[in-house]
């Protein structure tokens, strides 16, 4: 064979060994749709996982019903694998959402389509691309939940989920369900392990302010939860440990962090309270106090006629929690229902007795209190259900009683007559005040006179300028030269006690 041909063969060689080659190394072939092809170009848009390049979209067309977008892809071969049915796809570009900027990169760059590795062991080829990004990758450490509300709250996919204020995970989703609302949430690890069987999660968006029986409260999360919404979670203290939740366990969704962490207690004592006066003001969820501790809450306020008909009474059903009293066992019994029904009893015999009581005057609250009044006879109507704890009257209504009784006596009062007898008092004083000035004043002008002209005779006499006032000044003194006299001589016999015998010495003498 003349050599010639060689090159020719060669080159045929090579191009066979090179389009082998490309079939063996290439990688899979995948289909994604998508609502719309906003940033997706064939032969330039690439396929990228964690910022790596694991693909390339080589065609864009439309779906026969021209609903949707279906782009061809073709992927790495090394990254056949992770073709599984929870591999995800989502087009990347500048987006805010949730409080946060991303795809920020792609204004120089380009779109892309991003990738989301799954866990699945089932394989897939064609797939269903993401309006937005996932909240969180698919190999992110952590546990997945599920919360159910009546309503949804001012929260949305991407909002934070807070434990004792700091981030520990986000909202992944919310659809309707036949009991009201799904929400799903994704908590990271090591968070995860503080959600247990007993963990209350409720919502935190916005600034809640309340005012209530125990004075104004207001609480928040952070700043971000104000602007997007949020949601928390946390274990009311006092619970028994459990083991962490599991992924996909459901909880309940609270509206707010006071019901959510309030009556962990499972040991509960029911009772009905009777009253015969307005309990305007009294809500449930009130609190039963006893001497400023919180035993309990009130559970419902209804209507209820009184035995025999006639009278309408309003019913207050109330909660005790055992565990927040230290129970004495002051009297014995055969358990622990009995022992503490005998020391209700004797609590009651002692004057123990339910009564309405303002919680604030700025709200016009009220709450239920127990404690201690001199009152016997009463008991606990046991065979009730819920069993009736006797109760005493708010002291309001008793101030409002009182009142009424003095209006009463106030109404009694002869103030007619008490209105003429004053008035014949008003006019006899009328008449004696007449009689002194016709008869004592003549008498006692004259005197007045006479003393004024007195009082002006002084006042002359103590002017200033007055004959006395100056030869007084003058005697003053002469008084003074005679004493500083004295005083020279003095001095001098002090100096001299012989000039007494012989004179005064001359000042030339020696």
């Amino acid at each position: 064979m003349p050599a010639v041909w060689l090159v020719p063969l060669v080159a045929a060689l090579l191009a066979g060994w090179m389009g082998v080659k490309a079939i063996v190394e290439r990688g899979p072939s995948i289909t994604i749709r998508f609502n719309s092809a906003d940033g997706i170009e064939a032969g330039k848009t690439k396929l990228k996982y964690k910022d790596v390049q694991v693909g390339m979209v080589k065609s864009v067309s439309l779906s026969s019903d021209l609903k949707e977008v279906v782009a061809t892809a073709e992927l790495a071969k090394d990254f056949g694998p992770h073709l599984v049915e929870d591999t995800r796809f989502w087009v990347v570009r500048p987006r805010i959402a949730a409080g946060a900027v991303s795809g920020l990169e792609t204004l120089l760059s380009g779109a892309y389509i991003g990738v989301g590795a799954g866990k699945s062991e089932q394989s897939r080829r064609e797939f269903v691309g993401l309006d937005a990004p996932p909240v969180v990758a698919g190999d992110s450490p952590g546990t997945p939940l599920v919360l159910r509300s009546a309503s949804a709250g001012s929260f949305d996919v991407g909002s934070p989920v807070y434990f004792r204020r700091l981030p520990a995970g986000q909202v992944t989703g919310t659809e309707l369900d036949r009991d009201g609302v799904k929400v799903t949430v994704f908590i990271n690890a090591p968070f995860d392990q503080h959600v247990n069987a007993n963990t209350r999660f409720w919502q935190a968006s916005g600034v809640d302010v309340k005012v209530d029986a125990g004075g104004l409260q207001v609480d928040t999360q952070s700043l971000v939860s104000i602007l997007i919404g949020g949601l928390a979670f946390d274990t009311p203290p006092g619970t028994a440990p459990v083991a962490p939740a599991g992924a996909a366990a459901e909880f309940r969704l609270f509206a707010n962090r006071q019901a959510a962490l309030k009556n962990p207690e499972h040991d509960k004592l029911e009772f009905t309270m009777l009253f015969d006066e307005s309990v305007r003001g009294l809500q449930p969820g009130a609190p039963v106090d006893f001497r400023g501790i919180t035993v309990g809450e009130v559970d419902a306020v209804r209507m209820q006629l009184a035995a025999g008909g006639g009278d309408v009474l309003v019913a207050v059903q109330a909660t005790i929690y055992p565990s927040r009293i230290q129970w004495q066992d002051a009297l014995p019994g055969a358990g622990t229902a009995q022992r503490r029904r005998r020391l209700i009893d004797a609590l009651v015999a002692s004057g123990m007795r339910a009564q309405l009581r303002p919680a604030s005057l700025l709200t016009h609250e009220l709450y239920l209190a127990l404690d201690f009044f001199p009152a016997k006879g009463a008991k606990v109507n046991w065979a009730a259900s819920p069993p009736e704890l006797p109760t005493q009257k708010a002291t309001l209504v008793e101030l409002q009683s009182a009142i009424g009784s003095l209006a009463a006596k106030l109404e009694n009062l002869p103030l007619d007559e008490i209105g003429g007898d004053l008035r014949q008092t008003l006019q006899s004083a009328s008449r004696l005040m007449g009689r002194i000035d016709a008869e004592v004043a003549p008498e006692v002008g004259p005197t007045l006179a006479q003393l004024r002209k007195t009082l002006a005779a002084a006042d002359r006499l103590l002017a200033s300028d007055s004959p006395l006032q100056t030869d007084t000044r003058q005697a003053m003194r002469e008084l003074a030269r005679a004493a500083q006299a004295f005083r020279v001589l003095a001095d001098y016999l002090e100096r001299h006690p012989e000039a007494l015998l012989m004179g005064k010495k001359d000042e030339g003498d020696k």
